[in-house]
């Protein structure tokens, strides 16, 4: 399904190239205020053509609030907003539908809707409907309050820490993509947000953090390095009588619930699939989609050579959708 949440409900809709990407949102509460230029920070954030690493596809990404909004302030009803998509070139990808790229949808979506599916962009795979996330994150962040503060970073391009344009240009002379490594810090959660098992802060975020296109990995605190650590090197001790504890190997979250210390998550984004390299990958004859052979493929169009570098902001929003739709079960 295409939407998330039961407090705060998210459903996102649209395709790359069609006329709109957008997203409804439900559950949010009325008096909030609330204008499109409220949007303006993160969705440059997320926008393509902004340097080295993306897209040279640009949209205005200009927000439309359509309904859910009455003299800049919410109204308590669903919320809806449109993006409308000018700059697309749907003929670079006439010739998927017969030679999909690896390690992409095009193939999985086919065999799952008979061929149906919108090729142009990705359709509804495509990172544009990121846009929606962004935007539903900018309305949680309001409905969370200012009393809690987000800090997203890139912290590794390529496995590197340092000199990630070098590495990036490296790889686009090449023809060819790298990922990264992105970390997200959230202050001023109270304790007690979150539950144990299935509506942990850890199980809601990483539905909503997986959900992302491109990641392929996530974890909280000290995360995968946990397991190569003695419980007395793992245990964070508590120092006060507010929770305060000496060290964060937990990332701000014990048995599900937020310890009111900093939470401290990372995800790891996958090399973008669509890269100019030729690849020697499989092709149907024709469109009955039965028998072909393994060609040599070359992809067209305008894509990311990093798309970390533009899932900062769409982390970050997928961080506050999951804290907007935990806290009003404090």
């Amino acid at each position: 399904m295409n939407s998330f949440g039961r407090n705060f409900r998210v459903s996102i809709f649209g395709e790359s190239h069609g006329e709109v990407v957008g997203v409804t949102l439900d559950g949010i509460k009325a008096g909030i205020n609330l204008s499109a230029d409220d949007f303006t920070t993160d969705l440059k954030r997320r926008q393509g053509g902004s340097g080295i690493g993306t897209t040279p596809r640009k949209e205005s990404d200009i927000p439309h609030i359509v309904s859910g909004i009455l003299d800049g302030k919410t109204t308590g009803t669903p919320l809806t907003i449109l993006f409308y998509n000018s700059n697309t070139q749907s003929k670079d990808y006439s010739n998927l539908a017969l030679h999909p790229r690896p390690s992409h949808s095009d193939w999985v979506a086919a065999k799952k809707w008979n061929s149906h599916n919108d090729l142009r962009g990705g359709g509804h795979f495509s990172g544009r409907l990121t846009l929606g996330v962004v935007a539903a994150g900018v309305v949680a962040k309001r409905i969370l309050g200012e009393t809690i503060s987000f800090g997203t970073e890139i912290v590794s391009i390529g496995g590197k820490t340092s000199n990630f344009a070098d590495t990036i240009a490296e790889a686009e002379s090449n023809n060819d993509s790298v990922g990264g490594v992105i970390e997200c810090r959230v202050n001023g959660v109270e304790v007690g947000v979150g539950s144990p098992f299935f509506d942990s802060i850890e199980s809601v975020a990483a539905h909503l953090l997986f959900s992302i296109p491109g990641i392929k990995g996530v974890e909280f605190g000290a995360g995968f390095g946990a397991a190569s650590m003695l419980g007395s090197q793992h245990n964070d001790p508590i120092i006060d009588a507010l929770g305060t504890t000496s060290s964060n190997n937990a990332g701000g979250v014990v048995g599900g619930i937020a310890n009111g210390n900093e939470i401290v998550t990372r995800v790891a984004v996958k090399p973008t699939a669509s890269i100019a390299k030729s690849q020697q990958t499989f092709c149907y004859n024709d469109k009955t989609l039965e028998k072909g052979e393994v060609k040599e493929l070359r992809i067209e169009g305008r894509h990311d050579s990093c798309i970390a570098i533009r899932a900062t902001v769409v982390v970050e929003a997928a961080m506050a959708i999951a804290l907007a739709e935990l806290n009003s079960e404090k």
